[in-house]
């Protein structure tokens, strides 16, 4: 039952899945710190630090927890982990003594995080490869279809719907090459003690390399080989570097769809649902709200990158704790971010609705601009000066503007016709046929089909 009368985050309800706040809830939190000290206190044992009896003890309460209890100590400690090793304590009658045994807070709250930041990527990574197969079922489909391309928000040359898709999985493409890096180095403080130096372990242990090794393998990560009391700061800047890049690639996408949405444009539309309110006042309006969403939570993101690069930079020494506040928020923020962004991804590509004779509209109308570079070449094959032919068909194509602007019809073809210095070198039917821009899209699905290929060898 939520409490209406305390301030909710939205990300406790409205943005992300489930599956993600499950990840950054204090349950699964205090959990992953059971399991660390229970590998901790397994790894003492094997070398005669911790009884057999006091890691049972510890290995039957792992689960027997009450965050209302730790919160309750907390309240008299200010210290998080301390709390949770007496609550722990209190449970494990018999091992409760060796929980932490040589430890500092951070050998349980880094390394616990990391394992977390493992558990949101798992995530992330299957909603960004969907994301991808969803954009090539939009590249096979529209491979081949014209689409007058824009440049500079203005009508340019022909391209095809598919090439355009291809470009956002494209970027989506490289996104999954940076989130395998980021995995691949997402190494943890491992078991280092107090300013990283192990030396409270050497004082109990024969061998404390051995041990971090075996908790390493037990929690199923890698410990990096030079740790502070923490890890490295740098490994959230290259988490969130890489989760504000998939935004990116997807807000670049949801403000394109935005554009092409608006009437002008008209080739787009988001999916609308049958009892879909767009607007309390204007009852006919279907805003694109899930792009905006995208763009607006990117917006958001985009701040975060700065503020976790200076824990980095301004972690002096062997650290300091103006980190902790920040990367409390900002890190299951940015995933639960991310998480709502590829959700609403993936709602927008596989119900978009694409008009496809509004897009051939706007090619008709405008693409037989885009065609004048075609007529200058063939112009110049026969014989004429490429500077002088340009120059024609600019004033052409300037004054067939003007009549656009001025509600007429296109009069490019016509004035193009009419054109005496233009007549010398071409025939009329050779002139009709240049100024069909639908073929004019050169490599488009070629190289649309070729990004298909890639995606399907994931």
């Amino acid at each position: 039952m939520k409490d209406f009368s305390n301030y909710t985050s939205p990300f406790s309800w409205r943005y992300g899945s489930d599956e993600m706040r499950k990840i950054f809830s204090e349950e699964n939190k205090y959990k992953i710190w059971r399991k660390i000290w229970v590998a901790l206190a397994k790894a003492q044992n094997e070398q005669g630090a911790v009884s057999d009896d006091e890691l049972k003890d510890l290995q039957d309460n792992i689960e027997n927890i009450s965050i209302e209890r730790i919160w309750e100590i907390e309240k008299d400690t200010s210290h998080d982990v301390v709390a949770a090793i007496k609550e722990f304590a209190e449970n494990a009658k018999i091992g409760g003594g060796k929980i932490h045994l040589g430890a500092t807070s951070m050998d349980i709250n880094d390394n616990g995080e990391i394992i977390r930041y493992s558990q949101a990527l798992d995530i992330v990574e299957g909603k960004l490869k969907k994301t991808i197969h969803l954009f090539a079922e939009k590249i096979k489909e529209y491979a081949k279809t014209p689409a007058l391309a824009y440049t500079h928000l203005n009508p340019a040359e022909p391209t095809t719907l598919g090439y355009r898709f291809a470009f956002y999985a494209q970027d989506l493409l490289k996104d999954l090459e940076l989130l395998k890096f980021v995995k691949q180095n997402l190494k943890a403080k491992g078991m280092k003690g107090a300013v990283g130096t192990a030396a409270s372990y050497g004082e109990i242990l024969d061998d404390p390399e051995k041990m971090e090794e075996t908790v390493m393998k037990e929690l199923g990560l890698e410990a990096d080989l030079v740790s502070t009391q923490v890890y490295t700061r740098k490994t959230d800047y290259l988490i969130i570097s890489l989760l504000n890049s998939i935004g990116s690639s997807l807000g670049k996408f949801g403000n394109d769809f935005r554009i092409l949405q608006t009437p002008l444009y008209g080739e787009w539309s988001e999916p609308f649902g049958s009892k879909q309110v767009g607007s309390s006042a204007m009852p006919f309006k279907k805003n694109p709200i899930n792009c905006e969403k995208i763009c607006g939570l990117l917006r958001i993101l985009n701040q975060y990158p700065a503020a976790i690069l200076e824990n980095a930079t301004y972690s002096y020494l062997e650290r300091t704790l103006d980190d902790s506040s920040t990367k409390r928020i900002i890190m299951p923020e940015s995933f639960l971010i991310i998480d709502e962004i590829l959700k609403t991804a993936e709602k927008l590509i596989s119900g978009m609705v694409i008009n496809t004779e509004k897009i051939k509209l706007n090619l008709e109308k405008y693409g037989k601009f885009s065609a004048t570079e075609k007529i200058i070449i063939a112009a110049v094959k026969k014989g004429a000066d490429r500077q002088e032919m340009h120059e024609v068909l600019r004033e052409i194509s300037m004054k067939a503007w003007e009549d656009i602007q001025n509600g007429k019809e296109n009069s490019l073809e016509k004035l193009i016709l009419e054109n005496e210095e233009i007549s010398k070198y071409l025939k009329d039917d050779e002139i009709k046929n240049l100024l069909d821009a639908t073929g004019h899209t050169g490599l488009a699905s070629k190289k649309a089909l070729e990004v298909v290929g890639i995606i399907a060898k994931l």
